[in-house]
């Protein structure tokens, strides 16, 4: 909760913010400053889904729905939330390298987040020479271009791709699958011995098929949260929280009831009460 919020600071107005709350030398103080970091949070989350909204209400109504690489372009997106854009939402939902530009003070500027089967940074040193800058990595990058020349863009990047089929099906790696029976507060404890997770550690991926969704809905000032409970074949049933694209992920439960689902185990601690929870990472 607190890191999102720091983050905040630096992305929407100045990093000043943060150092100001860790210098604090008093209480009353430090909880002034946490609640303005806190409501620049809200106010980034906020412009993060009319972004997402936005880009996805401009792809459907496109042209270009169909292309390899998705270009899209908010004028009236703030520069710092492009990555997250393009990155947490727009890849994952189409699962396809994608670009968010918006428009700066001295021209165009954007971030772009990759696939595992496109080298980002290597497609775009192809057209180089319409960037005013750029630079990146193969998964991602961040440019510079003139206005006139987005368009442009989008239609050499995507001559340049040559993704297959196969590169554009999102592949899931599972660890093994995990019956509800086995899931406890003792081997919580024995999974997060191998924390902290990250690249190179990544977080363990448990999966289970045949699972009747109970009441899902979806929760949250920004309808971000859904929750439900899964109940396998036997009858055993969990609590479970999804934060990805959640009115899609409700459509297909109400429409599927019975689905399969990969996800990781935790203790949700509320209000005194502990429970165990999953967190839905994918589903089917």
């Amino acid at each position: 909760m607190i890191g999102p919020c720091i983050n905040a600071g630096g992305r929407l107005d100045t990093a000043k913010r943060a150092l100001e709350l860790l210098n604090a030398s008093n209480r009353r103080e430090a909880v002034t400053l946490a609640a303005d970091l806190k409501e620049l949070n809200d106010s980034r989350k906020e412009m993060t889904e009319e972004g997402v909204e936005e880009a996805v209400r401009q792809i459907e109504s496109s042209s270009w729905k169909d292309d390899q690489v998705l270009v899209v372009y908010l004028p009236e997106c703030h520069e710092s939330i492009a990555g997250i854009i393009a990155g947490g939402r727009i890849k994952e939902r189409y699962y396809r390298p994608t670009f968010v530009l918006t428009k700066g003070e001295t021209g165009v500027k954007g971030s772009g987040r990759s696939i595992e089967a496109y080298d980002m940074f290597a497609e775009m040193s192809r057209c180089r020479e319409l960037f005013t800058k750029y630079g990146g990595h193969k998964l991602a990058a961040g440019l510079s271009l003139e206005e006139e020349n987005v368009e442009v863009f989008r239609k050499r990047i995507n001559e340049l791709a040559d993704l297959t089929e196969e590169d554009l099906q999102m592949k899931v790696s599972i660890d093994m699958r995990l019956p509800f029976p086995y899931i406890n507060e003792e081997l919580i404890h024995e999974l997060k011995i191998l924390e902290p997770f990250g690249k190179g550690n990544g977080k363990p991926l448990f999966a289970e098929s045949k699972l009747r969704v109970i009441q899902p809905r979806i929760f949250g000032k920004n309808r971000n949260v859904l929750k439900c409970r899964l109940e396998d074949q036997q009858g055993n049933q969990m609590e479970a929280v999804y934060f990805g694209e959640v009115e899609d992920c409700l459509r297909q439960m109400e429409k599927k009831q019975i689905m399969s689902f990969t996800y990781y185990p935790s203790i949700n601690e509320y209000m005194g009460r502990r429970t165990i929870q999953l967190t839905i990472v994918n589903y089917q």
